[in-house]
């Protein structure tokens, strides 16, 4: 098969986060289905629930898309490989500096792709969490419980995904997972204040530093974050498809 030319520019200043809806119509899904690599096609066949089983189909198919769209390749042709705690990546055969990152949330999912950094990003629906306080006891700060309390009941539950998915986004940009402790780091999540890591596990601030937050607006009922290696980068918003 021909090789493809690159449909999107990305600058080694630029970021671009996408997001798609992983409930698309069937036509759609059976397109993208015929992306997947055997060991894909292996894996969502083990999801005995249909939606579920779909969305990873889906989920899959895109990044292989908006990923090919990069690199001039056809997407059933990408490789990957997978860090020492899973995270995802091109394999070092694709001869790119290409690096994402994914999350999704109840049928939302954003893809962040980046040139030479390590990006990390996370998407929650905004829910009732009848937990979120012992949630937040037992994996936030003392500055991010502290800052929890001191906000009006009705702010609280925003301020703890808020809080959540930037957690999440910094630990996936570090490729650490949940093997790096959320409580022994803190960022910030009071509206209104600028988008930071404000402490670091060991007080280092080099490692304050290193690593750059920004807020996302994903879609009407769900709160986002990107954390990415470095700053001075420009972040472009995008849909897929592209309307």
């Amino acid at each position: 098969m021909a090789e493809r030319t690159a449909r999107w520019d990305l600058a080694e200043d630029e970021i671009h986060v996408w997001r798609a809806d992983l409930d698309p119509p069937a036509d759609t899904v059976e397109r993208l289905g015929a992306t997947l690599s055997p060991d894909e096609r292996t894996r969502a066949a083990r999801f005995c629930l249909e939606r579920v089983r779909t969305r990873f189909i889906v989920g899959r198919g895109v990044l292989r898309t908006i990923l090919a769209g990069y690199l001039g390749r056809a997407p059933e042709r990408l490789c990957f490989s997978y860090g020492a705690r899973g995270k995802p990546a091109l394999a070092p055969s694709e001869g790119t500096d290409l690096r994402f990152n994914v999350s999704h949330s109840d049928g939302c999912a954003l893809f962040a792709v980046a040139r030479g950094r390590e990006v990390g990003v996370d998407v929650e629906r905004l829910r009732p969490l009848p937990r979120a306080e012992r949630i937040a006891e037992r994996f936030f700060s003392l500055p991010e419980r502290t800052a929890l309390k001191g906000l009006p009941p009705e702010q609280r539950v925003e301020a703890f995904f808020t809080c959540w998915t930037r957690k999440e986004a910094y630990i996936k940009a570090r490729g650490d997972g949940l093997g790096h402790p959320l409580d022994q780091f803190a960022v910030s999540l009071t509206p209104g204040e600028p988008v930071r890591l404000s402490a670091a596990g060991d007080g280092d601030e080099r490692e304050i530093a290193r690593w750059s937050l920004d807020g996302l607006p994903p879609a009407p009922g769900f709160v986002a974050a990107l954390a990415a290696l470095g700053g001075g980068w420009r972040l472009t918003s995008r849909e897929w498809p592209l309307r």
